[in-house]
């Protein structure tokens, strides 16, 4: 069922479609294909680069009309609403990551996913190596010193074996990955507003609906969290 057929009419007015804004991502740009328009570069003019989405967005508001986009599938149709919900994303200012974060939250919703936070990890101290042999695997050691020991009446040097060590996955690694995600929830909460604030969506209504905020304290979690969290 396309998006149009599933669009209703009640007493003749439109009823919007209710997406929170993960969804709403993965429409535009999974399902209708909508492409980020970023800054172009110094060297390449806007003549043979077609009209912006910036554009699209001050022609409909400057007619109140709408205006048909497409202008990135090569033919195909995208829905304005999608272009409208591209064009916020590019937005994204620096304070949130700017193009990068754009990219990546694109690319995410493109995929249909949600940044990996490292569910259920737990650092665990593992040998660094590990060797078998016919009576099964043990901690490869390292010979961190020689000591004289008397043993029986008589001295002895001895070798002093040590078991070299890991945080397997490290503490600061869980911490990254958490930070990545509270990142994005963040430009996420940045394009929600913008497109509620805006009202230019004709046929969506961004809900207020988010991801959770800290998924892994709601799991339980690891006990592992992000600066900042």
């Amino acid at each position: 069922m396309s998006f149009h057929s599933r669009i209703g009419r009640t007493g003749g007015t439109k009823v919007k479609r209710a997406l929170g804004v993960q969804a709403a991502l993965e429409w535009a740009f999974r399902v209708e294909k909508a492409q980020l328009e970023l800054e172009l570069p110094k060297d390449v003019t806007e003549e043979g680069f077609g009209f912006g989405l910036e554009y699209v967005l001050l022609q409909r508001a400057e007619l109140g009309c709408k205006i048909d986009g497409g202008q990135h599938k090569m033919g195909s149709y995208t829905h304005p609403d999608a272009e409208v919900i591209a064009a916020t994303v590019a937005g994204l200012p620096d304070s949130l990551g700017g193009k990068r974060m754009a990219i990546r939250v694109a690319e995410l919703a493109r995929a249909g996913l949600t940044p990996d936070w490292m569910p259920g990890a737990v650092p665990r101290c593992v040998p660094v190596e590990t060797r078998s042999n016919q009576h099964g695997e043990r901690a490869a050691t390292i010979v961190v010193g020689i000591e004289r020991v008397l043993h029986r009446g008589r001295w002895r040097t001895v070798e002093v074996l040590a078991c070299p060590v890991a945080w397997r996955p490290h503490p600061k690694q869980i911490a990254s990955a958490r930070r990545g995600y509270g990142d994005w929830w963040r430009a996420l909460g940045w394009v929600r507003e913008g497109l509620i604030a805006g009202g230019m969506l004709r046929e969506v209504e961004v809900t207020a609906a988010m991801p959770k905020a800290r998924p892994w304290l709601a799991r339980g979690g690891s006990g592992i969290h992000a600066q900042g969290s």
